[in-house]
């Protein structure tokens, strides 16, 4: 796919962002579990927690294909902070702009996009994954608040955000029984009751919240009640195009690392990349990446011009979530033992990958989806 002037000019700062202010830190954060603040910092500055938002709320407003290849940069240089920025960008700013009053937008989401406030995604809980209708955090109503009491699961920057969008039971219906509520983290009754260990993505923190007779008010009820299925699945595609570009940009180090070892490493009198078992691996590794990136970039298009996705983005996610892992696979393998070693980038590569075919719907989940959408 060819890109605009504007869109290549985007990608190259995304692009030397990364470089200066994510790529000399990353191992860092991932060996002390460090939440990357001061890369929170920099990248609001340039605009990149604001990306699907207007100028007029704090934003940016950056077309769906721009704002995948500043998640693909961000991703190239570090993995977790991709799912924090993505996160932010997509499943929480999102709902807000789609669905907020006016003084909803104001409040939370102009300091959300200018990056000052961070976002979280509260939907899974210990018993509700992939199927998000049954959840059974509640929310009672009385007079003009809510009472909000129940456990989340699995909430990207859970312990670090400001802001978490909470989908909650006000009634026994299956579906239409769901609201969504804008809670602020400070808000007495918001617990962090642990924060899991995880194979990878050690910079970005996956929470379990607990709320215990959270007080809300009837204001941050969010669109109307019995909204908040709704709401959940209307913002899940870009939540998967924001993962499909992580995947594509945690690939596409893992190819340029393979290239440049096989243009210098020998074995056997010869250069690695003169091997022919070598050479077609990277041609294979190269060739499901390009392809990975066209259905990405096909289905932002789409999504810009306001064109139904739904499947496009299923496909992007699965497709490049499973293909990135193949591609760190083979990496490593290229690298022999070296790519078992801490000291080398691609183990880090492989451990962070391996949760984009989980998050976001899990592979099994795409099918589902693509299936449905196929045969309706």
């Amino acid at each position: 796919m060819l890109l605009t002037e504007e869109q290549r000019l985007i990608q190259e700062n995304a692009r030397l962002l990364a470089t200066k202010e994510i790529r000399p830190f990353a191992k860092s954060w991932a060996q002390n579990k460090t939440f990357p603040t001061s890369a929170i910092q920099a990248l609001s500055l340039a605009g990149f927690m604001g990306m699907l938002i207007p100028p007029s709320l704090g934003g940016t407003q950056l077309s769906y294909l721009s704002y995948v290849l500043v998640i693909e940069e961000i991703a190239k240089a570090d993995g977790a902070l991709s799912t924090i920025v993505s996160v932010h960008n997509s499943v929480a700013n999102l709902p807000i702009l789609l669905f907020g009053t006016d003084k909803q937008k104001t409040k939370y989401l102009v300091p959300m996009a200018k990056g000052e406030k961070l976002g979280c995604f509260c939907l899974s809980e210990p018993q509700a994954g992939s199927d998000a209708s049954n959840i059974q955090t509640k929310a009672t109503q009385k007079g003009n608040e809510f009472i909000l009491n129940g456990v989340k699961q699995f909430v990207t920057s859970g312990k670090n955000a400001d802001i978490a969008i909470v989908f909650a039971r006000t009634s026994a219906d299956k579906k239409q029984g769901i609201s969504a509520f804008i809670v602020p983290t400070d808000t007495k009754g918001y617990k962090v009751a642990k924060c899991e260990n995880k194979m990878g993505q050690h910079a970005s923190e996956i929470a379990q919240v607990v709320f215990e007779d959270l007080v809300i008010p009837q204001e941050n009820l969010l669109g109307q009640l019995g909204m908040g299925y709704k709401i959940a699945l209307s913002n899940l595609e870009s939540g998967r195009l924001g993962v499909a570009a992580q995947s594509i940009g945690m690939a596409q180090e893992a190819l340029d690392l393979s290239l440049n070892y096989a243009k210098e490493r020998k074995a056997f009198d010869k250069l690695l990349c003169e091997h022919e078992a070598v050479s077609f691996r990277l041609a294979d590794m190269a060739t499901q990446l390009s392809a990975a990136k066209q259905l990405l970039y096909h289905a932002a298009t789409l999504r810009d011009n306001h064109l139904p996705c739904l499947q496009e983005a299923s496909m992007a996610k699965l497709f490049a979530s499973e293909m990135a892992e193949r591609v760190c696979r083979d990496a490593i393998s290229i690298f022999g033992g070296y790519g078992y070693l801490q000291d080398f980038p691609l183990e880090q590569i492989y451990r962070d990958v391996r949760v984009a075919s989980i998050y976001e719907g899990t592979s099994d989940i795409q099918r589902l989806i693509i299936g449905r959408e196929l045969t309706k």
